[in-house]
């Protein structure tokens, strides 16, 4: 059930304004001023806050700035009798949801309820998801190499460095580039991947850059790319070592003017991008075979960072199986599965070709197959480790 605090020096508009909410089934407490309103703001959570603008020792938009100063997720609708133009723009500023003036229209109150207990849930459930997903692009690990990357990503993610990120196919080099995301000055805005082994080379130029209507036979409307939709935030390019020699140029050309031009156009784009690549294979051999643009690596690699294989860090098998038992028992609706110490260390004597992949994949088949404490026997009955 939603709870609204009422913030009113005026006894009967609290009344009223009371007796309306708890018939529509909200939970309603009350605030004769704006000092004991933020107090209970403090205190409690609620829900959407009704608060009044002009009110003695503290006022509405005080009471406001100092809720999101402090970091309080209450959605604010204030109220007043001497309402202006300045006055809503001022709250809305401030982080209000609406504003609406004495007497309030009682219909236009309830939808207005409504709509920011809406707003509200959707906050709510949008730091929840935010939450999961940080949780789960946390890099697991406390071997040195490990470390070692994790004080390298905080000392670059503040910066706009670009990074090149290498490894072999499965090691986390995509964790690495939401780390470096989640860290930077860049994480209110979009982190956009693409997996350019993924993409056909005749199409890699209108994903990263778009194209217009009419370009070419199958455009039938305008495209937005990747660097425009990554504009304000992170362009994490997967998989680079893969991209045609004509998309690497037109690549090098964004990163050194920070401007695109559309596949079929003539117009160019300015775009404020940072780029994180990563790749499994060895640029300067493909350097070497003319199959990567040394140009572009030297503009790639400002900072480079080498994500190293499960087995040269196998010590940390010993928190990454936790973890993926508890992930997994998340995505199943079920209890947590417990390990056993010989369990474990006969997983950290296989050679992980597949590398934190190949491990995931491994724990939920030991999950789905084994005991409720997975032991050593699981381990040699539904693997081929000896």
């Amino acid at each position: 059930m939603a709870k609204i605090l009422i913030i009113d020096d005026e006894q009967s508009i609290r009344n009223t304004l009371k007796e309306i909410l708890e018939y529509e089934k909200y939970t309603v407490e009350e605030a004769k001023d704006g000092e004991e309103g933020l107090k209970m703001l403090q205190r409690e959570k609620f829900d959407v806050a009704l608060c009044d603008v002009k009110m003695p020792k503290m006022d509405g938009i005080e009471v406001l700035t100092k809720a999101v100063e402090n970091g309080i997720d209450t959605e604010f609708v204030m109220i007043s009798a001497h309402g202006t133009i300045e006055t809503a723009v001022e709250a809305t500023k401030k982080g209000a949801y609406d504003f609406i003036q004495k007497p309030p229209d009682l219909n236009r109150l309830l939808v207005t309820l409504r709509n920011a207990l809406d707003k509200s849930i959707l906050v709510k459930e949008t730091k929840v998801l935010k939450k999961k997903v940080s949780k789960g692009s946390q890099i697991v690990g406390e071997s040195e190499n490990i470390m070692a990357i994790k004080e390298t990503i905080e000392k670059v993610a503040p910066t706009d460095a670009r990074v090149l990120i290498t490894g072999e196919n499965g090691t986390g080099k995509e964790l690495v580039a939401r780390q470096i995301h989640e860290q930077s000055n860049r994480s209110k805005g979009p982190m956009v991947e693409v997996n350019c082994a993924a993409i056909p080379s005749e199409l890699i130029e209108s994903e990263l850059f778009g194209h217009e209507k009419g370009s070419f036979t199958s455009a039938i409307k305008q495209r937005i790319g990747k660097f425009e939709q990554a504009n304000d935030g992170t362009l994490f390019l997967d998989e680079i070592g893969d991209m045609s020699l004509s998309a690497q140029a037109k690549v090098l050309r964004a990163l050194q003017e920070n401007k695109i031009t559309r596949v079929g156009g003539d117009k160019e784009i300015s775009v404020n991008v940072r780029v994180v690549a990563a790749t499994n294979k060895n640029l300067k051999e493909e350097i070497a075979n003319n199959n990567f643009r040394e140009d572009l690596y030297h503009r790639l690699s400002v900072i480079l960072i080498k994500v190293p294989p499960l087995r040269d860090r196998a010590s940390d098998i010993e928190l990454l199986v936790p973890k993926f038992l508890e992930d997994i028992a998340n995505e199943y609706g079920s209890k947590v599965k417990s390990i056993t110490p010989k369990a474990t260390e006969l997983l950290k004597k296989n050679p992980w070709t597949g590398n934190i992949r190949e491990l995931r994949n491994v724990v939920e088949r030991l999950v789905i197959m084994g005991g409720d404490e997975i032991s050593e026997s699981d381990v040699a009955r539904n693997t081929d480790f000896q």
